[in-house]
Order: C-alpha cells, then structure tokens, then sequence
C-alpha cells in the first residue's frame, strides 16, 4: 500500500509542470481570441467603408478585406493549435494519473503524447507569429531586414 502512495505522490509531482504549461496555452488563446476579435471588429469597418466608397477606395478596401481574412484564417488555425496542444497536456496528466493508479507502464504513451503538445504548440506559435508579420507589414509599418 505504501508503494501506491509513493506512485501517486510521484504523479502528482509529474503532473505540476503540465499544468503550468496548461495556463501559458490558456494565455496564448487569450490572446490569439483577442487578436481575432480585433481583426473582425476591423473586417466590419472595413465592410461598411466599402459600400460607401469610390472605384479606388473600393479596390482598397477589398485588399484590405482579403488581407483580414487571411489573418483571421491564421489566427483560427493558431487557436486550434493550441487547443489541440492543451487537450494533449490533459491526456498526458491524465495517463500519468492511470498509470499511477492501476500500476500500468503508461511512460512511452505520455511521453508521445507530450511530444505531440509540443509539436502542436510550436505549430501554434508559428501561426502566431506570421500573423503577427502579416498584421505588422500590411499596416503600414515594415521591419528592416
């Protein structure tokens, strides 16, 4: 009995480092969803500035739409990232706990599936990060190279 103590004690230990990486994806999908925010709330301006606008504006205003759209595309795909990286983190807690608790060698599966957090993390900072560039060089600043 003592041992079935010691390996839930252990697990617990193990699943306190996740559970911090679970609130840093929490806040990277608060700001990816107040990005996304944003660009909408720019996409509607954007729309009603177009029924009201000349032949030159207009073509404008359409660049600017396809250019909003394909951030809020990025963002989407960054948000869904992250969430798939968080929902593999509560697996990973989760099997470490199963293991613990059944006495099952559950360790290759938790650490795959960690990898794949990870891997579905640095997909979502990568999104993240074009959007940034995209938001950045279309809105009339340019980073020198």
């Amino acid at each position: 009995m003592e041992t079935h103590i010691a390996d839930i004690t252990r697990a617990i230990q193990l699943a306190v480092a996740p559970v911090f990486l679970l609130t840093a994806i929490g806040t990277l999908i608060t700001a990816l969803n107040n990005r996304l925010g944003r660009a909408v709330d720019r996409r509607r301006i954007v729309q009603e500035r177009l029924q009201d606008a000349g032949r030159g504006d207009a073509a404008e205003a359409r660049r600017e739409l396809a250019r909003l759209a394909q951030r809020s595309r990025l963002i989407y795909f960054a948000i869904l990232a992250a969430v798939a990286a968080a929902l593999l983190v509560c697996l990973v807690v989760a099997l470490a706990f199963v293991g613990a608790l059944l006495s099952v060698e559950l360790s290759k599966m938790v650490a795959v599936l960690f990898i794949l957090s990870m891997c579905a993390l640095i997909v979502s900072l990568a999104l993240f990060l074009r959007e940034i560039f995209l938001a950045v060089s279309f809105g009339g600043l340019r980073l020198r190279g």
